[in-house]
């Protein structure tokens, strides 16, 4: 039976998670597969305390070159854009085949990553770098391969899901949520990362990259947080049917031109999608062939990104195995999209709230502004009094062009009628 060597930089929550796996489920590993994988190192440069988990003498050292050098099977858990990138070039330029859940890196160098692995020969694996333990990676790559893909909806970060849930179930405002997130571990001390919307990006990245064949980047993703979310558009979506999701939105017209973009987004709520939930993650993906697809389930957590990892380290030992190292290469260029759409030109429906003086003739001109820059209105409520002398006006648009609905919302903010600035919510009817 061939033995493949594994090694694990990065002893931390994942790391830990992955090595508890690979000894635990050695043997169900290996009747399944006919491959033996044996954690040989995990280099981390605190190997003195618990992790909760026990490894055989002699695994832990604090050299990531020695395990480099003794072992097939490279995995990078540490994290970050500098140390994790020099690792993996320098796992993949002595030609060793390398697995990572570093979605950031990947966003951000993946271009320059897969690159060098194709010149070595060798493969870089990502399962885990999007919604945990969720197979979305295998399923892009090999399940929709016979597809064309329309478009990906992904609820992609637990913290933004939970901060949602609980302000709607609750009744509860924005900052109360994240305080009680960050108490209860399911937010950072700086949370910016998720709630400002880049953790999603970088994901939506690799997503996009996978579905239409090119590696773009972060520079055309169009990222937009939940800060300004209160509430108030909480309660009022709820209202008008409708959740509101911090969503990624990758998909292509029907002139190939495709689209990346992250923002809080009206669903309907009776929608598979909306019935996402708490810490978990979504993603909905449309094949000209297979049509709608959902996959659900934990999208972090030591255990299911653990899942993930395993599930790459397993498909690389198998490649290795069978003489076949390449067989799944990190990433094929086969462009299949004519252009990228700036956020200036792609055509949404829009959720506007508008606060208001309570006098004649307001929203007739508001109405007029509208027209002019060619937004239709589809519906139109007004909210009881905010207090005596204002109101609160919710109108829900036609299709519109993203750089005309934003013309028209900064000449209305200017209005001297108008007492606080728009809130703008784009709407998906998916």
């Amino acid at each position: 039976m061939k033995e493949l060597k594994v090694g694990i930089i990065g002893f931390g929550t994942v790391g830990a998670g992955v090595a508890s796996c690979l000894l635990k489920n050695a043997g169900v590993i290996e009747k399944r597969t006919g491959v033996k994988t044996v954690l040989t190192r995990i280099a981390d440069l605190d190997i003195t305390s618990d992790r909760g988990v026990q490894v055989p003498d002699g695994i832990l050292t604090t050299s990531v070159k020695e395990l480099i050098d003794v072992c097939d099977i490279v995995v990078e858990l540490i994290g970050g854009t500098t140390k994790s990138k020099e690792f993996i070039l320098e796992a993949l330029k002595k030609g060793k085949t390398v697995v990572t859940a570093n979605k950031a890196l990947l966003a951000e160098h993946g271009e320059e990553l897969f690159r060098t692995a194709e010149a070595n020969h060798v493969t870089v694996h990502y399962e885990a770098s999007v919604a945990g333990g969720i197979p979305i990676i295998k399923s892009l790559r090999e399940g929709f391969v016979g597809n064309r893909i329309n478009r990906i909806y992904g609820i992609l970060n637990g913290t933004c899901n939970y901060i949602f849930t609980r302000m709607e179930r609750e009744k509860l405002g924005f900052q109360d949520v994240l305080t009680d997130a960050q108490r209860l571990g399911y937010a950072e001390a700086n949370p910016s990362l998720d709630i400002d919307g880049f953790d999603t990006a970088h994901k939506a990245a690799i997503l996009a990259s996978l579905a239409y064949g090119k590696w773009f980047g972060m520079k055309p993703v169009y990222v937009e947080g939940i800060r300004n979310v209160s509430l108030e558009e909480i309660r009022n979506a709820e209202e008008l049917g409708y959740k509101v999701k911090l969503l990624a939105i990758i998909k292509k017209d029907e002139k190939d031109a495709v689209e990346i973009r992250v923002h809080p987004t009206l669903v309907p709520e009776e929608s598979p999608i909306a019935g996402i939930s708490d810490v978990f993650n979504g993603v909905m993906v449309n094949g000209d062939f297979v049509g709608n697809t959902l996959f659900y389930g934990r999208g972090a957590g030591r255990e299911a990104t653990a899942s993930a990892v395993v599930s790459d380290i397993v498909d690389a030992a198998l490649n290795l195995a069978n003489g076949c190292p390449e067989r799944l290469q990190s990433f094929r260029e086969g462009a299949l999209y004519s252009e990228l759409i700036p956020m200036s030109d792609i055509e949404s429906r829009y959720y506007l709230r508008i606060t208001v003086e309570d006098k004649p003739g307001v929203l007739g001109k508001i109405a007029t502004l509208l027209s002019n820059y060619n937004v239709s209105i589809s519906s139109l409520m007004q909210r009881n009094r905010n207090s005596e002398e204002e109101v609160s006006i919710i109108i829900l648009t036609h299709m519109a062009l993203e750089s005309e609905v934003q013309k028209a919302v900064r000449m209305i903010n200017q209005f001297p009628e108008v007492k606080s600035p728009i809130n703008l919510i784009r709407i998906e009817d998916l």
